[in-house]
């Protein structure tokens, strides 16, 4: 049985993460974090998500290593907001936990200490973007097809829910950087985010990346490949986040028996080259 602390568990992804563990044989939900001096401590996270009486308290992120300690944790999950999930990495791997990360717009320097603790820590790690497996799918489609259209102009579009806080989202970053890589191109010197104004012609090295908000979309990622008289487009849309959750679980599954140390995408949850 995996023993699983969920942080955020009172937002949407934290709630739905931790309904779907329930329904898992061979999970179960030990610990949820909230919010330092969250007013929700002492809730049941069950109840919380809607489920029902889970007998787990919500606490909050003041108690963290605590938590993990006396739940005996296996695996943490965090979908939060980056500088706060900097810190519960830092402390759950210094706990001896492995981690699950969907949480979206780390800094190169904070990307550097998630690193840096899993390492140092030794412990199994999935950090992504993007849980969702089709998006991961996007990915690997994106890595095989933009060296065969290499001379083609790139253009990466994403829509997100008016309440997101990043622009652009991590999931269209990840994408420019895969494409960059494949094409053997410094992302530094050739991504273009937004246009405004006389900004010249375009250059054939160049890839765009645009945001869009709105609504309640909860994700949708567009990279077109132009070229002269034809295009292709590769898409996805996620109509819900139950896409993201459902990569989560199959991460969860993955990172105990994972490489310690190291931190794995879910290109190695999935089995993607």
């Amino acid at each position: 049985m995996i023993k699983v602390a969920v942080t955020g568990a009172a937002g949407r992804m934290g709630s739905g993460i931790i309904k779907k563990i329930t329904e898992q044989e061979d999970m179960e939900v030990v610990a949820a974090i909230e919010i330092p001096n969250t007013p929700l401590a002492g809730n049941d996270a069950g109840i919380q998500a809607g489920i029902g009486e889970l007998g787990v308290k919500i606490v909050g992120s003041e108690k963290l290593e605590e938590t993990l300690k006396e739940s005996g944790a296996d695996v943490l999950v965090d979908f939060t907001i980056a500088h706060a999930a900097v810190e519960t990495i830092k402390t759950a791997t210094a706990c001896g936990v492995n981690v699950v990360v969907g949480t979206t717009g780390f800094t190169d320097e904070q990307m550097a200490s998630n690193i840096k603790n899993v390492e140092e820590n030794k412990v199994g790690a999935v950090i992504s973007s993007n849980m969702s497996i089709g998006v991961n799918v996007f990915f690997n489609t994106l890595k095989k097809l933009a060296p065969l259209l290499y001379d083609f102009d790139i253009e990466i579009i994403e829509a997100h829910h008016n309440q997101k806080k990043d622009s652009p989202s991590g999931t269209a970053m990840t994408a420019f950087e895969v494409i960059a890589d494949a094409l053997e191109r410094d992302p530094e010197e050739v991504g273009v985010f937004g246009r405004k104004g006389m900004v010249g012609k375009r250059t054939p090295e160049e890839i765009g990346i645009h945001a869009v908000r709105g609504g309640d979309i909860v994700g949708d990622h567009t990279v077109m490949f132009v070229g002269d008289g034809e295009r292709i487009e590769v898409k996805h849309q996620a109509h819900t986040r139950e896409v993201f959750i459902a990569g989560v679980i199959r991460a969860i599954r993955y990172v105990p028996d994972a490489q310690k140390g190291v931190v794995s995408s879910m290109n190695d949850v999935l089995g993607l080259e």
